[in-house]
């Protein structure tokens, strides 16, 4: 492997306009690929395996062009204060509103509020759904101004007018200041890591670069692949991350071996070849984490996961080709001004931060590692109250009308209105089907929670009727879970007394069903993940307990990171500063999120570090020295890269979507457990009470596992006098320097 990338990196180095001009080919193919692929469509939501699924495919099947997932526009009509919106003249305003949204081309339907029964008991609110025939990203620009204007005509009539409903979601899709904060801190990590504008704008530009590629290539197979505008928000997240911190590796390994008398080209291939190995495993990890996601069963989680890996390739092989290029455009640029002006570099052999820290836990290994045991196991403790859901409305600021539109319902007729229930009864086969459907209304409307049923409705074959079930409480709440749980077990006895069987849909429905789904898929995730991860952190350090470490670590750190996102989201301690309006349930995904990302990344950091150490341990060194020499070498690297990922994550804090607001801040503080006190602390610390036993494996086993030299032994020897590298073309550390830099003897 190293020896394979040296060559790799050496002749990118030497065809450096070649390859930046594949590259620049590349960006403009998928670039016209993007700005000639049709928009991307609202992507189906889907959800094999699961009752909620099942109802609405009855429900496309028995109701064909009424589509189960067109978009939804729920206005509130509220009075003034002392009014009825009953009165004659608001009436007028409410009918005259709802007559012109019903002639939207696009509209499916539009009950009016007064024959619909949508009016509360006091008279002062009333509620109309508007049902397109399409979702909510395939609705033109014509039907969402119709509804602007019927709303500002009401408001204007004197009505408080608020509307919810998806049709009113903005379109999502990366780009934004999210991206930009991330971006412009880690321009002054990077700059105050390097000291030189070109070393820190390097792995900037080339991440961008990367980004480029990956979301072009996204927007061009939006159609062909079914891809939403929001599959691309974890592949822009993660792209840009990785693509800063492998490059970031890579360079500053380059510099190391500069430090060292390599010439510009030799100290190129040795940095892809040693560097490019940890960032290849590296990589790796994180591949095996997000395509893992497929073993969920959601097939947009599925496409998210495997879209964000494809960044994360094109990451690698921009740090494997590109950057290697970019460093024969600039050989001496990257280095510090310093060393520019003096003409000498630094060896990097003098102590610095990372050795006094890692000497320091060597001294104290036990106290440290308690310490960051049991600080991160009481950040988790929170994870014991974990409630998944899928925010809604209720969620969003008070400055939008969704939100208002939820509160103005919740006070005029409860908070179960915001969730309603869709229950689907199949009665075909039954003699008499609108009796049947009767008595399965009358049985869950007798169900204690259920406020009220809504009269059912025929399709036209007359054998499947749909009709809504109104809860007592909100839809987030637990008591609406144990409600569906209840009406579902009802399912028996009904069809024991009438030979028809009906399911339980909705949006709430859903979102409870998926909750579930995601909870039963987290063991096999981890089994499957975690199991592969170790198999291939064997083979890179050819050690037993190493990986099980790393593995051990990270579900401190993801475990204390889902702590703190439970606090925040959910138990609403510091919510305010963040911009949480609203707390309640975690997100359902959250979880496989967190795992999944949070696993790759973990990785990283382990690969980095521990294969310094691994480096120094094989060539001689003993199990305290390794892990000293690894610090050297590392730690400020590893520093500055878990800097970049948390800005890069932090910055998604302040969109205004809930759900990227929960991701970016669980990432952040997963990345900032992982780097700072697992990577930085545990770590070092389980390995000095191992000592020689930490490298240990089962002679057997080393038999059996490949060997993939990552230390690059092979690559080492090119320093010995007279030795020859793996080209036969010798580059030994005496070889003059055509750039007129010499190592500071120090």
């Amino acid at each position: 492997m190293a020896t394979f990338l040296y060559r790799a990196g050496r002749l990118a180095f030497r065809r450096r306009w070649y390859v930046a001009l594949v590259w620049a080919a590349v960006l403009a193919a998928v670039g016209l690929g993007a700005v000639k692929a049709p928009g991307a469509s609202d992507e189906q939501f889907s959800m094999p395996g699961i009752e909620s699924q099942k109802a609405f495919d009855l429900m496309e099947e028995r109701f064909p062009g009424a589509s189960a997932d067109g978009a939804t526009a729920r206005v509130v009509f509220v009075a003034p204060g002392g009014q009825k919106v009953t009165a004659a003249e608001n009436r007028r305003t409410v009918e005259a509103t709802m007559a012109e949204l019903a002639e939207g081309p696009q509209v499916a339907s539009a009950a009016d509020p007064f024959t619909a029964r949508a009016v509360s008991e006091d008279g002062t609110t009333a509620y109309a759904t508007v049902t397109y025939k399409v979702t909510a990203n395939d609705l033109t620009d014509d039907s969402t101004a119709r509804l602007d204007r019927a709303l500002k005509d009401a408001r204007a009539a004197g009505l408080t007018v608020e509307a919810g409903g998806d049709a009113f979601e903005e379109a999502g899709g990366p780009g934004g200041v999210a991206e930009s904060i991330g971006i412009s801190i880690a321009a002054v990590v990077l700059l105050v890591t390097f000291g030189s504008l070109t070393a820190a704008g390097l792995p900037l530009l080339t991440a961008l670069i990367g980004v480029g590629v990956s979301m072009a290539t996204i927007m061009a197979l939006s159609d062909a692949l079914g891809l939403s505008t929001t599959t691309g928000t974890l592949a822009m997240m993660l792209g840009l991350a990785v693509g800063i911190d492998y490059a970031l590796f890579v360079v500053s390994r380059y510099r190391e071996e500069r430090a060292r008398g390599r010439t510009p080209e030799e100290a190129t291939g040795l940095a892809v070849g040693t560097a490019g190995s940890a960032v290849v495993f590296a990589g790796l990890t994180v591949v095996i984490a997000l395509a893992g996601l497929a073993v969920v069963g959601i097939p947009m989680l599925t496409k998210m996961g495997l879209a964000a890996a494809g960044a994360v390739v094109v990451a690698v092989l921009i740090a494997l080709t590109l950057v290697p290029a970019f460093l024969g455009l600039w050989p001496n640029a990257v280095l510090a001004r310093k060393a520019r002006r003096s003409g000498r570099v630094e060896d990097g052999t003098a102590d610095n931060g990372g050795t006094r820290w890692a000497r320091f836990v060597l001294r104290r290994p036990l106290p440290v590692l308690l310490l960051g045991v049991v600080g991160l196991g009481a950040l988790a403790l929170p994870v014991a109250d974990l409630q998944l859901g899928m925010p809604g409305d209720e969620a969003k600021p008070t400055s939008t009308t969704q939100r208002r539109a939820y509160d103005a319902l919740a006070d005029g007729f409860g908070p179960g209105f915001n969730g309603p229930l869709t229950v689907v009864v199949d009665a075909r086969g039954d003699a008499a089907p609108k009796a049947a459907t009767r008595t399965v209304a009358d049985r869950i409307g007798a169900t204690e929670g259920v406020v009220s049923v809504s009269p059912a409705r025929f399709n036209e074959a007359g054998d499947t009727a749909v009709f809504s079930v109104v809860p007592s409480t909100a839809p987030t709440d637990e008591r609406t879970k144990d409600l569906v749980k209840t009406i579902r077990g009802e399912r028996p006895g009904v069809e024991s007394e009438t030979g028809t069987t009906f399911e339980v849909t909705g949006s709430t429905a859903l979102n409870i069903d998926i909750s579930d789904k995601v909870q039963a898929a987290l063991i096999p995730y981890l089994i499957v993940v975690v199991g592969l991860a170790i198999l291939l952190l064997m083979v890179v350090f050819r050690s037993l307990l190493v990986p099980l470490k790393a593995a051990f670590g990270f579900l401190l750190s993801v475990l204390a990171s889902l702590g703190a996102v439970v606090v925040v989201f959910q138990q609403g301690h510091g919510a305010d500063l963040l911009g949480v309006e609203q707390t309640g349930p975690i997100m359902s995904l959250m979880p496989i999120f967190l795992v999944g990302i949070v696993f790759g990344l973990a990785m990283d950091y382990e690969v980095f570090l521990v294969s310094r150490m691994r480096e120094a341990y094989v060539h001689g060194e003993r199990p305290g020295q390794a892990v000293t020499s690894g610090f050297r070498h590392s730690a400020r690297v590893v520093v500055a890269a878990a800097l970049i990922m948390i800005a890069v994550f932090a910055g998604f804090i302040g969109e205004k979507d809930s759900m990227i607001k929960m991701i970016g801040f669980g990432l952040a503080g997963a990345v900032l457990f992982d780097a700072f006190v697992v990577r930085m602390a545990i770590v070092p610390a389980v390995l000095a009470l191992l000592g020689d036993k930490a490298w240990w494996l089962p002679t057997w086993l080393d038999r059996i596992l490949p060997r993939v030299d990552v230390e690059g032994e092979a690559l080492t020897r090119r320093g010995e006098p007279g030795g020859r590298g793996p080209d036969g073309d010798g580059g030994q550390a005496g070889e003059p320097d055509p750039a007129g830099l010499e190592p500071a003897r120090t």
